[in-house]
């Protein structure tokens, strides 16, 4: 990188945003310019006194005063701002360049858009942006001549196999998105039933946060993926398949035409996509361990369980069925994972409630942010009554 890029971090205090910092802290051309949390005081504080941002915001109003205070008693200078309209200021703010989307679920949205519509180059890992907005999201990049890079592990391997930007992808038959399986990939099927949320969110490859982590053992984190590559990459549904990979070290697959399959290969380590998003089109210092190949003697493939993973199944449902039905999965899904975190649902009661959801999606497809939140809004409530009855 030539010149000094300013960054933004919406989700600064999540497992992204973190790594995002680790990365940035490697590479003196970055400058960390803002960086927001939702109700992390503490760690959101800390990171002003350690990266000295020059604007940092409290998503939840309700903390403003008491991060204000601590950000005097740490003696920092930082910039307070606080509520959904500060995370839209700092993602389009006219001095950044680098905008990372790390904000888990829908409550990143607006902020994505907004950094999206300002032309930036948008690092995005919040998926649920794309899945709810998918054709107003890209159409909005378009508009404004911003950059989208993916940084899911999986979107960012596709991303790196597909030919040059600009080059003609006629080439390309399909891609596949590798799935560990997460914690049950092999436990019995009458034991799902009673796993807890710790057991749930203990992955075996990734240190990830808790609704992230349930997405990851129900699989409809990859379920929400094809439906996001679908718009990131203009490919129809059947064109993007999954396999389970256990050992997460083939991170995803691009198939061209004469029988060719280019595959990216890491260690399972979010700095690794996190600094090829940084420093595109160069690439920059992670602090990620090298691959060691001779230590990957057994790479299996599997096609996914969809009677262990019917999440899985609901997601490709809704990739193909289009319309409002990925903003039903993704917002029914939010409900029912929060429900089981809280202990007031099963495990195996996630996939019923969002079936029973996506049961009444309308087939319309959504025009605008207003339509698509009321939609999201619609699905919650359903979501909801459903968990009640139970």
């Amino acid at each position: 990188m030539s010149s000094k890029h300013k960054l933004s971090i919406l989700g600064s205090t999540g497992s992204v945003g973190c790594n995002t910092l680790k990365v940035a802290q490697l590479n003196p051309d970055i400058e960390v310019f803002a960086i927001s949390a939702n109700t992390n005081v503490t760690l959101l504080v800390d990171q002003c006194r350690e990266f000295k941002p020059e604007l940092a915001v409290i998503a939840d109003d309700s903390l403003y005063a008491d991060t204000k205070d601590a950000l005097a008693d740490a003696d920092c200078s930082t910039e307070l701002m606080s509520g959904k309209d500060a995370l839209d200021t700092i993602a389009s703010h006219p001095e950044v360049d680098l905008v990372m989307a790390s904000i888990v679920g829908s409550a990143g949205l607006e902020s994505s858009l907004a950094a999206a519509a300002s032309g930036k180059q948008l690092l995005l890992a919040n998926k649920e942006a794309l899945v709810m907005s998918g054709e107003l999201f890209m159409e909005t990049a378009r508009d404004s001549a911003a950059q989208i890079l993916p940084i899911d592990s999986e979107h960012n391997a596709v991303f790196q196999c597909m030919p040059e930007q600009g080059a003609s992808r006629l080439g390309v038959e399909k891609i596949t998105l590798t799935a560990s399986g997460g914690p049950f990939l092999n436990l019995a099927l009458e034991k799902l039933a009673n796993v807890t949320p710790d057991q749930a969110c203990k992955h075996p490859r990734w240190s990830m946060g808790r609704k992230i982590s349930v997405d990851s053992a129900t699989m409809m984190n990859k379920g929400l993926e094809v439906i996001e590559a679908s718009y990131m990459f203009d490919l129809a549904a059947d064109k993007i398949s999954v396999l389970v990979h256990p050992q997460s070290i083939v991170h995803s697959l691009v198939h061209y035409v004469d029988g060719s399959v280019l595959a990216q290969l890491a260690n399972p380590d979010m700095r690794i996509p996190i600094a090829y998003g940084l420093g595109f089109p160069d690439r920059l210092p992670s602090g990620a361990k090298s691959l060691d190949l001779a230590d990957c003697a057994n790479l299996e493939f599997l096609q996914p369980d969809l009677e262990r993973f019917p999440c899985l199944s609901l997601g490709l449902e809704a990739a193909h069925q289009g319309g409002s039905a990925a903003i039903m999965l993704n917002a029914a899904n939010e409900v029912a994972v929060e429900a089981f975190l809280q202990n007031k649902i099963n495990f195996n009661q996630i996939p019923l409630i969002i079936e029973g959801v996506l049961s009444k999606t309308p087939c319309e497809s959504p025009q605008s942010l207003a339509i698509i939140r009321e939609v999201d809004k619609q699905a919650r409530i359903l979501a909801k009554e459903l968990i009640l009855k139970d």
